[in-house]
């Protein structure tokens, strides 16, 4: 008689309870009900985070009354308590030192900022064009300051030109031989300040930087030379204090040329330091203050040229000290200035 040899990888049925398809229901609707409980802060947080639309909504739906169960309920922290082996490092979420910890300390800026002093970054600090949203416009641009040293002129008069069919009245108060790292003829602090209560701008050019590179006094009264980081901290703060003045807490713009590159080689050094400090001191108020970069415009490279091609033709655009601009150069500085003050003022169009 022959026997049927038993297929080794065949398996047994299995014998016990055989589950039913609402028993795999209610598993599942226990599990869901656990996780809400356990886990409803952080379904409200990823509905909060969440893009517009269907799935936010839905989201926020449930997130919602699971993250008010989950706040008076002990159970995620048990559940955190109970599986904290599995993740042994040290806990690094909330408490002092996280972002979402006050700082506990005054807002301190510029050099003398220390440890724990940090400014917090605001919405001024962004250019809405930047981030793709169309910046806030002013009605009227009434009257326009036009100040700075001798590279305010003769840009001053061809603004005030450019301008004077828009009703626009054009203040020219250029202070020749002065310089923000100089305070000896002019201490601009107080000049900006004075500017403002006396003329009240809706707008300010300031071109200045012919005079610079004077050693200026850093902490505990030390002299700090040109035109290392140390020194281009302090100008920053200067240069930030007098935008901020300008800017009169949002009600005006500025705007800030960078210095063309100068011919002479020692000139230069100052004004590459010069223009890195006009960028930084300028990044907590871009939203008012625009820098209008006249390195690239007419020095593109850094290397110093004394013509370029104007309307077509090669025009000579710089005054022989190879510092200033003539009349010419300082039209094409005007076309810049008026491009940027016409996406600002509603009365330019």
């Amino acid at each position: 008689m022959s026997t049927t040899q038993r297929d080794p990888f065949i398996l047994d049925r299995p014998t016990g309870r055989r589950l039913r398809s609402r028993d795999a229901i209610a598993v599942v609707f226990v599990a869901v009900v656990l996780l809400v409980l356990m886990e409803g802060a952080s379904i409200r947080n990823t509905g909060r985070k969440l893009d517009p639309g269907l799935q936010r909504t839905v989201v926020r739906a449930v997130g919602g009354p699971a993250g008010w169960l989950a706040d008076r309920l002990p159970l995620a922290d048990a559940v955190n308590s109970a599986t904290s082996w599995l993740s042994p490092d040290q806990k690094l979420t909330g408490g002092p030192g996280s972002f979402e910890a006050p700082s506990g300390g005054p807002v301190v800026t510029g050099a003398g900022a220390g440890a724990g002093a940090l400014a917090p970054v605001t919405p001024d600090a962004f250019d809405p064009a930047a981030l793709g949203e169309k910046p806030k416009r002013l009605a009227k641009l009434g009257t326009l300051l036009v100040t700075g040293d001798s590279l305010a002129q003769p840009l001053d008069v061809q603004l005030a030109r450019d301008l004077a069919s828009k009703g626009v009245n054009t203040v020219r108060d250029a202070h020749l031989g002065t310089g923000i790292s100089k305070t000896d003829i002019v201490d601009w602090g107080q000049l900006s300040s004075l500017q403002v209560r006396q003329r009240k701008p809706d707008a300010v050019v300031m071109f200045m930087g012919a005079n610079e590179g004077f050693p200026m006094p850093g902490a505990g009264g030390r002299l700090v030379q040109c035109c290392g980081p140390a020194w281009a901290a302090i100008y920053a703060t200067r240069a930030r204090r007098m935008m901020d003045t300008y800017r009169r807490g949002g009600a005006a713009r500025v705007y800030w040329l960078t210095l063309p590159t100068p011919r002479d080689s020692a000139r230069q050094k100052i004004a590459r330091s010069v223009n890195a400090a006009i960028l930084v001191a300028a990044q907590p108020f871009r939203s008012q203050v625009r820098v209008l970069d006249m390195s690239a415009l007419f020095t593109p490279g850094g290397r110093y040229r004394a013509a370029m091609a104007v309307g077509g033709r090669n025009t000579i655009v710089r005054r022989p000290d190879g510092i200033h601009l003539n009349d010419a150069g300082a039209r094409v500085a005007a076309g810049t200035v008026i491009a940027r003050l016409r996406s600002d003022f509603d009365s330019l169009q």
